[in-house]
């Protein structure tokens, strides 16, 4: 599996995984119902959701995520 493939992957899971979290805590304790719970799941979990990245340096493709909740770009071996 490429770097490229895996950071798609890895993007995704993290976005499905916030976004079930967050319809059902939406669904749980808010009133909102039809095309505004699902709107509002994937807004929040497209915010919230750690981002990947592949980048070609000088010593081969490397990745990188950056996250709301971390510091700077971590390097993902």
């Amino acid at each position: 599996m490429t770097l490229k493939t895996k950071s798609l992957v890895y993007n995704f899971l993290g976005f499905a995984l916030l976004f079930m979290i967050v319809r059902f805590v939406a669904q749980a304790f808010t009133n909102l119902t039809g095309f505004w719970l699902p709107l509002t799941a994937a807004v929040a979990a497209s915010i919230l959701a750690p981002k990947f990245q592949v980048v070609k340096t000088s010593e081969g493709e490397k990745m990188f995520m950056k996250w709301l909740f971390i510091k700077g770009v971590k390097e993902i071996k």
